[in-house]
């Protein structure tokens, strides 16, 4: 399983599936970041939390444990 987590800087993914439950999950769906979407890896911090994607067209940053729960092809 490849995760949001695992993607390198300036490359894209598509979200499969998300996991995680409860307002954690809602609270990554209402960011926009939904099943069928692509997701590009922008920028990732020194000590790699968090990391800045770009999803529908606006740049995001995600800890590292929610890029965990985002499962990618």
């Amino acid at each position: 399983m490849k995760t949001l987590r695992d993607v390198a800087i300036g490359k894209s993914a598509k979200v499969v599936k998300l996991h995680g439950e409860g307002a954690v999950r809602r609270r990554i769906m209402d960011m926009g970041i939904t099943r069928g979407v692509d997701v590009t890896v922008r920028k990732v911090a020194p000590l790699g939390d968090p990391i800045e994607v770009t999803v529908r067209n606006y740049e995001l940053s995600i800890r590292k444990e929610d890029a965990a729960m985002i499962e990618v092809e």
